[in-house]
């Protein structure tokens, strides 16, 4: 590939190409899909007939926690008509994820309306040295997700705008950006909406087998704090040794656009966002690093089963309220009550797709728990990897290549997962593995393969981002441009994990590599 090739005149892999075939099975077995919300029905109705049958054919198993017989019960029964239409609202309204994630972006939905997210990135690139721009951006792209989806809208532009402004190809800069932002997707020194969301649906799956198995938010904190560093340099060296050569010079149409220097207003909203974060810092020290202090276990005085990590969804909504307060006053961008509801709003507005998901994927959870099929079908599983001899390290692999494959036909990060969880956390369970373990191998298979997939929900963003740059660029060109991040992201984050798994290391506060079921009282 010719290292000076003109920008305007990168294509997309010939038609007859073997990626191209490739891409074009994917996107048309994806399009059959029907909408996210409509498979969490099929799955749901799936769920009652199959109970119906395996009630019939009598299929048990042992329970390994209480060694009591566990059958597979029928929904297609009088009694079970009566409880889905009695359970249909609390199954919604007792759903773990929504309170979590709905309290989370009420919080994060003012600093983001506040313009806090907006000038911190941009304070942080335009302060950048020339030679750490790339790690920048790419860097940027992971911390966005603090804010949710943000970094789509706003960092990839932003990337491909910075490089133009100082004399590199624009679409290298894109894909430094779309990198980080999305092939890192779970990776972050914050925690933001995707923790609570991901640990709520982990901690229904782990309940099929222990009814009080709590997976914090914070359950794969070190673990994805460590990645997002690695994800930063990881997708440098793409960028620079891969993506920049590949692209050469730019002599597209698109001139460069002035990159406009912070404000006064919002400098001076960011010195106040500054000292309100400290303030919150020092109040949460404060309440942790005594032995005695008031964010520990009132009981045994610890961290992990304390107010703090219990509550850590609450710190989240107040932080970014506060801090998105402070900013916007001080910008003058939050003038009064109004604009902060109005913020709220937004966010709301934005949730309603979730909404409707979160509505029908609680109802196939219940179904799913009900009817006892996520203890047989983990009971069943669990039996036929012990008797294959597969553990460990090929197993955690195996599971993030399973996860990779399911993303390039389903590419909701939550729907799959309400999917994949009710089988894999308990399976694993009994396997003796960790339902944070598996999580952390889930979070990694999605992460990598969003940035290839056509069916992520904003790839056609990604895809007109390019097309302003060159015109004949597409759904090819943007898939060629981001396989090498793909697969170096791959290969180097399952190397982590296995390390990880290798070393013992705990993934966040109080959870570990293995899980031990908690003796069973008479």
């Amino acid at each position: 590939m010719e290292n000076n090739k003109p920008a305007a005149a990168v294509e997309a892999p010939a038609k007859n190409s073997f990626l191209n075939r490739f891409l074009s099975f994917i996107e048309k077995a994806g399009n059959i899909l029907p909408h996210p919300a409509t498979l969490f029905v099929i799955l749901a109705l799936f769920v009652v007939v199959l109970s119906a049958i395996t009630a019939g054919l009598g299929v048990s198993v042992i329970h390994p926690g209480t060694q009591k017989v566990v059958y597979a019960e029928s929904l297609l029964t009088v009694a079970g008509l009566h409880r889905i239409l009695t359970s249909l609202v609390t199954n919604f309204t007792g759903f773990a994820p929504l309170g979590t994630v709905l309290v989370a972006m009420l919080g994060i939905a003012v600093a983001e309306g506040s313009g806090l997210i907006s000038a911190v990135l941009r304070a942080v690139v335009l302060s950048a040295p020339r030679k750490l721009l790339t790690f920048v951006v790419v860097f940027a792209g992971v911390m966005s997700h603090m804010a949710s989806d943000v970094g789509y809208v706003l960092v990839i532009p932003l990337g491909a705008m910075i490089f133009l402004a100082v004399g590199r190809h624009p679409l290298a800069g894109l894909a430094a950006a779309f990198a980080g932002v999305s092939g890192g997707f779970s990776a972050n020194l914050l925690l933001g909406p995707t923790d609570p969301l991901l640990a709520g649906l982990t901690q229904e799956a782990a309940r099929i087998l222990d009814k009080a198995y709590v997976v914090s938010p914070a359950a794969n904190y070190y673990f994805m704090a460590t990645s997002a560093v690695m994800i930063a340099l990881a997708g440098t060296w793409i960028t620079e040794k891969v993506v920049i050569p590949r692209f050469g010079e730019y002599r597209g149409d698109e001139k460069p656009e002035e990159l406009k220097e912070l404000s006064a207003a919002e400098k001076r909203g960011l010195w106040c966002a500054l000292i309100m974060t400290l303030l919150l810092v020092g109040i949460i020290l404060w309440g942790l690093v005594p032995s005695s202090g008031f964010l520990r276990d009132p009981k045994t005085g610890g961290v992990l089963q304390s107010p703090f990590l219990s509550g850590i969804v609450a710190i989240i909504f107040f932080g970014g309220l506060l801090i998105g307060l402070a900013y916007g006053i001080a910008a003058r961008t939050i003038r009064n009550d109004s604009d902060v509801m109005k913020a709220m709003e937004k966010a709301m507005a934005t949730m309603s797709l979730y909404l409707v998901l979160a509505f029908f994927a609680a109802q196939f959870v219940a179904f799913f728990n009900w009817t006892h099929l996520g203890v047989i079908t983990a009971v069943k599983g669990a039996e036929l990897l012990k008797a294959s001899g597969i553990g460990g390290i090929p197993l955690i692999i195996s599971f993030i290549v399973v996860t990779v494959l399911l993303d390039l036909v389903l590419g909701s990060a939550s729907a799959k997962w309400a999917v994949m969880a009710p089988v894999f956390v308990p399976m694993f369970m009994l396997l003796g593995y960790s339902p944070e373990l598996t999580q952390a191998g889930y979070r990694i298979g999605d992460s990598v393969a969003n940035i290839i997939t056509p069916l992520m929900s904003y790839f056609p963003l990604v895809v007109a981002f390019a097309q302003r740059y060159d015109k004949k660029a597409g759904i090819g060109t943007v898939m060629a441009t981001m396989l090498p991040y793909s697969v170096t992201f791959f290969i180097l984050w399952t190397l982590l994990l296995i390390v990880w798994y290798l070393l013992g290391l705990p993934l966040g506060p109080g959870a570990g590599i293995y899980y031990q079921a908690a003796p069973v009282t008479p």
